[in-house]
């Protein structure tokens, strides 16, 4: 039963970005429906627990969520630019790194030389797995078509592929930044989850809103933001099961365990979604989904007194 809880928060964050896509609408539709579904929940949760929150965690955890907000609409971006089955796998990468690297650096993760051996071998690893999954197949001009517009038509779409795919990787890499301070506000302060929900939802929020209002000058409460609500109980259902399985196999187990939704985030968008990968690209997504979870994988034993003590 344990590790069916671990199971399922990656379940539902990796049928989110499909279902977001699905649901439709511009980024920032996306993000405020979810921040929006996010807080209602937090709401409910916060009366049923009524966890102590203090002045300073509320604002440090205020602040995580308000990153998250603006990373999440870069990744639903990164989305339009490179499809979920190109993006997840690269969102989920760099968040890997970037969290292991900060944790290791500035909360006291790895401290051991095995530790530190084994979680930079997977960090290497992972950024290997990321390589794979962008790599495209050139598109080589029908020989008959060579001296008409079919060669100027090929070359243009795969300069298109590329652009977009640099600006992909871009958009991902300034979302990490965001991503990486939702971890680390509520881990440096040692904020328990359940006080730092709410705090995060309306960091969330406010975050959403004030891309909406101010930057994009959209309406907050439009329909497509309202439909889009759904991958917000998605997603905070996906954090409340998360903490509980925290609490049940620990931190290494549960958070190793979601990162499982890369594969049905990736798998879905090809499979689901019609995202187009010819047979040779879609072999290197199969190769650098199983080098990101095997990464993964090791990045949740770096932290076991067996590989402590290896070196």
């Amino acid at each position: 039963m344990n590790m069916f809880i671990a199971i399922l928060p990656g379940f539902l964050w990796g049928i989110l970005p499909l279902v977001i896509s699905k649901v439709g609408g511009r980024p920032i539709h996306q993000i405020l429906g979810t921040t929006w579904g996010t807080v209602i929940v937090a709401i409910v949760v916060y009366l049923i627990a009524q966890p102590e929150i203090t002045t300073a965690n509320f604002w440090w955890c205020f602040l995580s969520g308000a990153m998250w907000a603006g990373a999440q609409m870069l990744q639903y971006r990164s989305f339009e630019l490179i499809g979920v089955s190109g993006g997840m796998p690269i969102s989920t990468g760099m968040q890997l790194t970037a969290n292991s690297v900060v944790g290791a650096l500035f909360l006291g993760d790895w401290p051991t030389l095995g530790q530190r051996v084994v979680g930079f071998s997977a960090i290497a690893l992972i950024i290997f797995g990321i390589w794979m999954t962008t790599r495209k197949e050139r598109v080589s001009p029908s020989s008959t078509a060579a001296a008409s517009s079919g060669a100027p038509a090929a070359d243009n779409e795969g300069n298109a592929v590329k652009s977009n795919m640099k600006a992909g990787i871009l958009v991902l890499a300034i979302g990490t930044i965001g991503y990486v301070g939702f971890s680390f506000f509520p881990a440096r302060f040692h904020v328990d989850g359940r006080a730092a929900f709410l705090p995060q939802a309306l960091g969330m929020v406010s975050g959403a809103l004030l891309f909406s209002l101010f930057y994009l000058k959209q309406r907050p409460f439009s329909m497509p933001s309202i439909k889009n609500m759904l991958g917000g109980f998605i997603f905070a259902l996906a954090v409340l099961l998360y903490l509980i399985s925290i609490n049940l196999n620990g931190v290494s187990i549960a958070a190793s365990m979601t990162q499982m939704n890369v594969i049905l985030a990736t798998l879905g968008g090809i499979y689901v979604l019609g995202e187009r990968k010819t047979r040779w690209e879609l072999w290197n997504v199969y190769i650098g989904l199983l080098m990101v979870l095997i990464g993964d994988v090791m990045i949740g034993l770096s932290s076991t007194e067996a590989v402590a003590n290896l070196l």
